[in-house]
């Protein structure tokens, strides 16, 4: 009988340890958890900042802004605009000879 009382104590002893430590890793899961999801609405917040950030990077203002001050860019006109046209590409040398044939 002693031996099945002392079978049963150490069964019981043991039983609670695993309780202790399952409680343990419970909570030491939820915590981070927990940190996890303070991480990922911080990382949410930032990305939302950003977004509007980059949207007030890209406005065409600005941009134009950039292009004349940085850049030194201007707007387009007729008077300042050149047309670039290939030298002797296939059709303008096809188009000449059949001029030149033709009587």
């Amino acid at each position: 009988m002693t031996r099945v009382n002392a079978l049963l104590l150490v069964a019981v002893i043991l039983t609670a340890l695993y309780l202790v430590r399952t409680q343990y890793e419970s909570r030491r899961l939820y915590t981070e958890l927990d940190r996890a999801k303070a991480q990922a609405q911080r990382l949410e917040n930032e990305y939302d900042r950003l977004d509007i950030e980059r949207g007030a990077q890209a406005t065409p203002l600005r941009v134009e802004k950039l292009a004349h001050e940085q850049l030194h860019m201007r707007t387009i006109s007729p008077a300042i605009t050149q047309y670039a046209s290939p030298a002797n590409s296939p059709l303008e040398s096809a188009a000449a000879a059949t001029q030149k044939v033709q009587p």
